[in-house]
């Protein structure tokens, strides 16, 4: 008998199956093609430089994890985003945003000084070679002379 592996247990966190899942990059990017809607497998697998079995792998591992379902059409398989573990990840991550909040205002803050202390687009910075004049009126100047 197989045990089938919910996608959240009882109190709300995600399990360790959608962390797992979301930890790879391949399946990231299978649900990043899924937002605009459902789409086939073989499509799915034409944005990857990888064989069609191990995209089918990765999108078995997505739908194991609640991510994905999938719906026979045909001789094919559409697959479905599921948001709901994706919400509840979300939810999750909520109490710890203050941290990276805090550090993008602390990087803004960072990059403001030093665009106004002119370190940031100046192109008055050494080895700039956007002011030519000194240059171009010694040459000039040695023409005019008779």
């Amino acid at each position: 008998m197989t045990r089938r592996r919910t996608p959240t247990h009882s109190g709300g966190m995600p399990s360790v199956d959608v962390y797992s899942a979301l930890s790879n990059p391949v399946r990231r990017k299978l649900l990043e093609g899924l937002i605009a809607g459902p789409r086939p497998a073989g499509e799915l697998a034409g944005e990857f430089s990888l064989s069609r079995p191990a995209v089918s792998e990765h999108l078995a591992v997505l739908r194991r994890a609640g991510l994905v379902s999938e719906e026979p059409r045909g001789r094919h398989r559409y697959y479905h985003l599921r948001p709901e573990p994706l919400a509840e990840v979300g939810a999750w991550l909520h109490p710890f945003e203050h941290y990276w909040r805090a550090r993008m205002g602390a990087l803004r803050d960072v990059l403001d000084e030093l665009g106004e202390a002119g370190g940031v687009g100046d192109d008055s910075a050494p080895g700039s070679t956007t002011d030519n004049s000194n240059s171009n009126s010694n040459s000039n100047s040695k023409d005019e002379t008779p």
